[in-house]
C-alpha cells in the first residue's frame, strides 16, 4: 500500500482498529457491522459525542471513525440487502468469523447444510478465521484477516481483496 495515498491508509487504520476491538472480545462472535464516518466531520458536528467515545481533537485529518451498528442478531445476508447509509457515512465495514477447511475437504462434506456446519466445526484440520472487510463509498476496499491462535498484531494478514464477495455486498449498500 502506498503511503502517499492517505484515504486507503485511513481505511486500513479503521479496519485494524475494528479488528483490535473485536479481538478484545474473543472468538465465537456474531457478525458485526460498522459505519465509517469521517472523524473531522464527527468532531465538528458532534463534539460532545466525539469526546464521549474518546476521539481526540487532534486526530489525523483523514481519519475514519467506526460506529458499530445494532444488527440485533439478524442474518447479515438479509441485512446487507436492506441497508442504506446516509451521506454522512463514507464507508462501512463488516466483521465475520468463518471456518476454513483444507483443500479437498469439501469433497467429504455432507450435503445437508446443518450436518455440513457441524461436520466443519468438528473437522480436525479446520482453521477459524476472522475477516474485517471495509469499503468506501467511492469503491476503495481494504481487508484484514486473523487466524485463531495467531493473536499478535504482526500476524494480521492485510489485503484489498481477501474476501471479494463481502466487499461486493458492502459496496452494494451504497447503491
Amino acid at each position: 500500500m502506498s503511503t502517499t495515498d492517505e484515504q486507503p491508509s485511513a481505511l486500513y487504520r479503521a479496519i485494524e482498529e475494528i479488528e483490535q476491538h473485536v479481538r478484545d472480545d474473543g472468538w465465537d462472535q456474531p457478525a458485526r457491522l460498522y459505519a465509517l464516518a469521517p472523524t473531522a466531520d464527527l468532531l465538528s458536528r458532534e463534539p460532545a459525542l466525539a469526546a464521549s467515545i474518546g476521539i481526540e481533537p487532534d486526530a489525523p485529518a483523514d481519519s475514519l471513525t467506526p460506529i458499530e451498528q445494532d444488527v440485533s442478531g439478524r442474518p447479515i445476508e438479509d441485512l446487507l440487502v436492506e441497508i442504506t447509509w446516509p451521506d454522512t457515512v463514507s464507508g462501512c465495514a463488516l466483521v465475520l468469523e468463518r471456518i476454513v477447511l483444507p483443500p479437498g475437504a469439501e469433497d467429504q462434506m455432507p450435503d445437508d447444510d446443518g450436518l455440513a456446519a457441524r461436520w466443519a466445526q468438528q473437522h480436525p484440520d479446520r482453521s477459524d478465521v476472522r475477516v474485517v472487510v471495509g469499503v468506501l463509498r467511492d469503491g476503495r476496499r481494504a481487508s484484514v484477516l486473523r487466524i485463531r491462535g495467531h493473536e499478535a498484531d504482526d500476524e494480521l494478514v492485510r489485503g484489498a481483496e481477501l474476501s471479494p464477495e463481502l466487499g461486493n455486498a458492502l459496496a452494494e449498500t451504497f447503491g
